[in-house]
């Protein structure tokens, strides 16, 4: 991906460039949440990997845009934004609805002969575990409540009417994009999954995650870490070695490991 490419794209941030690097990792994330979520990991894997966090539109420098509450579309968008720039192989990452979002712009990706290094699913089921959720159709204040039990937004804006008006729109509109989403059977993805989840996240059990072993020929590794849905503000060292294994092809292990990560 060329500089002018990554500095003139809406949808992209590269906190650290790494143009060197041998790799890229596409992040993706949660609903709600924004590309500075990733700034950390773009800081602890530069100068290795190349880190691109994706934008979405109707929030921060973004919020003039119209929100895309539609995953599918919201995947086409991406993979479309993707596409000039894959000059090295990639990686994807995904966080909640963005694990969901990952997965379609890699079956995108791999139709059109791009098969990721690897796909990240992180605090989220299988696409094909379906749950009725409507948190998107209720009053602002079910919206609000719902993030406070999530504990991904930071206090301070929580406790910001001002603040929490500006981006529920974005939030509400995630919401819808994720709890509407319907899984399309179709080929199985070529490369390797790994799911993370936290032991005590109340959108995924066991099994939801462990299902994400069926979406792929190659290899599927299910992490386990104590903690919520957020679980990763928690473990990011360890999150980081996952990623940083797969990519350099250090992380050799057999169809189906699953790993707890102790505190």
């Amino acid at each position: 991906m060329t500089d002018t490419n990554v500095d003139t794209s809406p949808w992209i941030r590269r906190f650290h460039p790494a143009p060197d690097a041998g790799a890229l990792l596409v992040c993706l994330p949660h609903a709600g949440g924004s590309a500075p979520f990733f700034f950390p990991v773009s800081r602890a894997l530069s100068p290795s990997v190349d880190v691109l966090a994706v934008q979405y539109p109707g929030r921060q420098d973004r919020r003039g845009e119209r929100c895309v509450d539609d995953l599918d579309e919201l995947a086409d968008l991406v993979t479309r934004e993707l596409r000039p720039g894959l000059d090295r192989p990639v990686a994807l990452f995904g966080h909640s609805m963005g694990a969901t979002l990952a997965f379609e712009v890699a079956r995108r990706l791999e139709a059109e002969g791009t098969v990721p290094l690897a796909l990240f699913a992180s605090g989220r089921r299988a696409p094909s575990r379906h749950r009725e959720e409507r948190v998107h159709l209720t009053d602002d204040a079910g919206l609000i409540a719902d993030l406070k039990r999530l504990s991904g937004t930071d206090a301070q804006v929580l406790g910001d009417d001002e603040m929490l008006q500006a981006i529920l729109p974005a939030v509400r509109s995630d919401y819808k994009a994720a709890e509407t989403y319907r899984y399309r059977p179709g080929p199985r993805l070529s490369c390797p999954i790994i799911a993370l989840t936290g032991d005590a996240d109340p959108h995924v059990t066991m099994a939801e995650a462990e299902a994400w072993g069926e979406h792929t020929d190659a290899a599927f590794t299910l992490r386990v870490f104590p903690g919520g849905h957020f679980y990763l503000s928690s473990h990011a060292a360890a999150v980081m070695r996952e990623i940083t294994d797969h990519i350099s092809g250090r992380a050799a292990r057999p169809r189906q490991d699953v790993r707890r990560e102790h505190q």
